[in-house]
């Protein structure tokens, strides 16, 4: 997957594919989009671009309200190799910034996307908005597919036990402990990553050999204090084990995230991971 952080120096991209969004998670509905994506450029020759947003808007545009209380399912490392193993050719992250909020719809396709990406083809997801104070849609964009000369492909909603998949239900899981539910929505593990280092043992502690993560993100969505059955993934090895989790609401970064696996782990990667199975009930 190529990474670019702005739209400008783009190399060449033949017949591109494109969506855009926030995709917080990459869930089961982004995923639905992403395969569409790819389907699409695999029948015309083209290739996958995906647009997406860093900071999240909302935290940009209302910092002391909707932004500040905001917890993301993923952090930014995390998508990025949720979106590797997705098969993505293209990953534009565009810094969102209160001038960059202020382009209007028609600007943003008209001056962003035909000049910088010159899409063949549009695909959105089922509640899709871009612009100035969100005032584009899906309709408006085939408008401007018909006169620029693109076309525009709408995913319908997805639905799982006749509820919408989307990260507001994702996170409204997690933050009740309901990892499993949030798993079905995501279609993969919820995961935490960061570094790893060693706790130190408490003299009582049957099991000595604890470790903690330290979070990378204040806006990551821990969820609720208690114990949780997990895979961790530690350079390269995967291994069982149990998650200890005290959330620091005050200061979300000094939360407590400590595990314990079934065997001493190395903690010398960069990135340990910990896969979220379910909460264990004490």
């Amino acid at each position: 997957m190529n990474i670019h952080y702005d739209f400008n120096n783009l190399e060449e991209i033949r017949n591109a594919v494109v969506t855009t969004g926030s995709f917080d998670g990459v869930h089961n509905g982004h995923k639905v989009i992403l395969e569409r994506l790819k389907k699409i450029a695999f029948d015309i020759g083209g290739e996958t671009v995906l647009i997406t947003f860093h900071p999240h808007p909302r935290q940009v545009l209302y910092p002391d309200t909707y932004g500040k209380n905001l917890k993301l399912i993923s952090s930014q490392r995390e998508k990025l190799e949720l979106l590797t193993k997705a098969g993505i050719d293209h990953l534009i992250i565009a810094n969102f910034t209160l001038e960059f909020s202020k382009i209007s719809s028609v600007s943003f396709v008209r001056d962003i996307l035909l000049k910088k990406i010159h899409p063949r083809k549009i695909v959105t997801g089922y509640n899709h908005h871009f612009g100035h104070n969100r005032e584009g849609d899906t309709e408006l964009m085939m408008q401007l597919g018909k006169q620029y000369g693109f076309e525009v492909e709408q995913i319908p909603e997805q639905d799982i036990q006749q509820e919408t998949v989307s990260s507001v239900s994702i996170r409204k899981a997690l933050i009740k402990g309901d990892i499993r539910k949030a798993n079905r929505y995501l279609d993969h593990n919820f995961i935490i990553s960061g570094n790893c280092r060693q706790v130190i043992p408490k003299p009582s502690r049957i099991n000595p050999d604890r470790y903690s993560i330290q979070l990378e993100e204040e806006h990551k969505l821990i969820p609720p204090d208690g114990i949780y059955a997990v895979s961790i993934i530690d350079d390269e090895a995967k291994y069982s084990g149990k998650c200890f989790i005290t959330n620091n609401n005050e200061h979300p970064l000094e939360t407590s995230i400590e595990f314990q696996a079934d065997e001493p782990l190395n903690c010398q990667s960069e990135s340990t991971t910990l896969l979220f199975h379910n909460k264990i009930e004490v």
